[in-house]
């Protein structure tokens, strides 16, 4: 190779490696972004059936069956009320109607397993609840259509609470709603009435609601004896024979004026009292001067005055039904303005009273 072909080759290797390290490098490619990591959707509480409304809670009610185990509380509030009705018409009284466990439940249920000759503890059991069904398997609840008079009232703004004074300037101590006078007249707690029917204007003629489904007025047979237990609470009625008619829970007393021990008699029966406070008689209350309060059922003394033949004391309606034989009274017996009115009705003036057992507060 002469020396010129020599150059030429040289130069051409070097344009060739100049070329090639002049490429530009290839650029780095960007890693995809990694997929979004989604935090765990949180668990949804557990699903608790609502309560069915109206009409379709009466036919729960209806068909509920004694179930210590119900899954929910609507489900054991059906069967808790069905058992409730079904005592109030047996007229083993639980008080106010309100689908819930309590003292005065475990009154009526303990008076009627004692009438059956059952296990005396008052718990509903599979025993007591085929007694009562199998002696009444009517429906618990049905429809009422409520009427003109039951809008119409009359009914008062408010009640004052404990003020005698401002409660003796007032015309009638009446219901304050149709809510309420519904409520008494159904025997029914006003919470229960309204969870059956849920957004009816009660004070609405022509609307029908769902009610608790109560028997025949009156007792069967008159009153010839009351037998009333201080420290449980509790009134039970008899007739001729001894036959038992009625048990009532009752508030009976108080610390300041317990409940006599002894024997006394009704001496007469007044539907719509009146009620007198005379401060030279009471020990209670801040009136200095004698006062008259009209009738009507949120009167201190409710509905039904049964008069004693021991001095100032008496059976007698309530205005707060659902605190019977939960707080103390002044002295007398308290019942339900309903209880009090089904006793009072019964022929009881003449009967024994009898008090006994040592007060519980």
């Amino acid at each position: 190779m002469t020396a010129k072909l020599r150059a030429m080759f040289l130069l051409t290797a070097c344009l060739a490696a100049a070329t090639a390290c002049s490429e530009p490098a290839p650029k780095a490619q960007k890693k995809p972004p990694a997929p979004a990591v989604k935090p765990a959707a949180p668990k949804p509480p557990p699903v608790v059936p609502a309560a069915p409304a109206g009409a379709a809670q009466a036919k729960t009610v209806n068909a509920a069956r004694f179930d210590p185990a119900a899954a929910t509380p609507w489900a054991k509030r059906g069967y808790l009320i069905r058992a409730q009705v079904l005592l109030d018409r047996a007229h083993f009284s639980p008080g106010v109607i309100d689908g819930q466990e309590g003292s005065n439940l475990a009154i009526a249920v303990a008076a009627f397993q004692e009438s059956r000759r059952l296990t005396v503890d008052g718990k509903l059991s599979p025993a007591v609840w085929d007694a009562l069904v199998g002696a009444d398997a009517g429906p618990a609840l049905t429809t009422y259509t409520i009427t003109a008079q039951d809008a119409a009232g009359p009914f008062v703004a408010s009640i004052p609470k404990d003020d005698y004074e401002a409660m003796a300037k007032l015309p009638a101590l009446s219901y304050t709603s149709p809510l309420e006078a519904l409520a008494e007249k159904f025997h029914m707690d006003e919470a229960l009435l309204q969870s059956l029917n849920p957004g009816v204007d009660f004070g609405k003629a022509g609307t029908s609601i769902v009610v608790a489904a109560l028997g025949p007025d009156g007792l069967d047979g008159k009153v010839t004896r009351v037998d009333i237990d201080n420290a449980k609470g509790v009134l039970k009625a008899y007739g001729d024979g001894g036959r038992l008619l009625a048990v009532y829970p009752a508030t009976v007393g108080s610390t300041e004026r317990p409940a006599p021990v002894g024997e006394w008699a009704v001496n007469t029966v007044a539907p719509r009292p009146t009620y007198t406070y005379d401060p030279s008689r009471l020990t209670f209350g801040k009136p200095k001067t004698k006062l008259t309060i009209q009738p009507g059922p949120n009167n201190p003394v409710g509905s039904t005055w049964i008069d004693l033949t021991k001095d100032t004391y008496g059976i007698h309606g309530t205005p707060d039904p659902k605190l019977v034989n939960k707080r103390a009274s002044h002295g007398c017996v308290r019942l339900t303005n309903w209880d009090a009115a089904e006793l009072g009705a019964a022929g009881v003036k003449g009967a024994r009273v009898i008090f006994h057992g040592k007060p519980a507060r």
